[in-house]
């Protein structure tokens, strides 16, 4: 994909994602709008996977750790071919195959099930480890949260992918500087989390989340790192492109109403289609 059409994929996904939870009633806006732009990156430009295959074995893995922004992965996966759109509708509906955390067996395209911050960094140490055993050249991507760096299982699994050298794995942390109760650094201070990476034996790089260009360079960068797992500190802004969401921890796990949806759908260059479902036939 060219520049542009990634920008165009990263607008299309918020679009999605503001649809979906205003339709559900429910789920997590800032951190999905927020990751649109490095989901758009990785499934355009970097990932090796088959939308129409994806069990392919060569397939590179992605964990999403961060399993709260399951919209914008599933708006990503409906955009890039691996179940109709129209899907997206269903979200956290009772029986739908997207459910408010991702679940492995439910949908194609997912390697993991989340939810319990802190475990996906183990997980996808796991997948790195077996391919290393297998010798294959697939790579696994790890998507986390800046406030799961809270969560001592991040630290163990981060030492141990250092002492292992695991130079195909790729770690992504989305560093918007909020969490549930407010801003991470009032929270639990995470600075200098480069440093701390490095100090456990990671090569880290740090980026704007949000330029297409610049992030396409760094996964280019981490692609070449040898004997070191990377790590892209990815900065972000919670709610990108919805400016009332934008930079408040209250949308964090917040889902617009539907006045909301379609000023925030304005803002994107869109305006929300009806729903084709209702509370009422539900």
């Amino acid at each position: 994909m060219t520049i542009q059409e990634l920008e165009e994929t990263a607008n299309a996904i918020r679009q999605d994602v503001i649809t979906m939870l205003a339709e559900a009633g429910s789920g997590h806006a800032a951190g999905s709008l927020g990751m649109a732009d490095v989901l758009a990156v990785l499934y355009g430009a970097i990932l090796h996977h088959q939308p129409r295959r994806p069990d392919w074995p060569d397939r590179d893995r992605l964990v999403l750790s961060n399993g709260h922004i399951a919209p914008a992965l599933y708006a990503t996966l409906a955009q890039a071919g691996y179940f109709p759109k129209r899907e997206l509708l269903s979200l956290r509906q009772l029986g739908s195959r997207l459910q408010g955390h991702p679940e492995r067996t439910r949908l194609p395209g997912l390697e993991t099930s989340s939810g319990p911050l802190g475990s996906g960094l183990s997980q996808a140490i796991g997948m790195a480890l077996a391919a290393r055993l297998d010798g294959a050249s697939w790579r696994t991507y790890c998507l986390m949260s800046d406030g799961e760096q809270n969560e001592g299982n991040t630290w163990e699994a981060a030492m141990l992918a250092g002492r292992e050298r695991l130079d195909h794995l790729i770690a992504v942390v989305d560093r918007n500087h909020i969490q549930m109760d407010g801003p991470t650094e009032h929270v639990m201070p995470l600075e200098p989390l480069g440093d701390k990476y490095r100090a456990f034996g990671w090569h880290v790089l740090e980026v704007d989340g949000h330029n297409h260009r610049l992030l396409l360079d760094a996964f280019n960068t981490a692609k070449t790192v040898q004997a070191q797992p990377a790590l892209i500190i990815a900065q972000t802004v919670p709610g990108r492109g919805v400016s009332f969401m934008e930079r408040r921890f209250a949308w964090h796990g917040k889902a617009p109403n539907r006045a909301e949806a379609d000023a925030a759908l304005r803002e994107l260059g869109a305006f929300r289609q009806p729903a084709r479902t209702s509370r009422a036939s539900r």
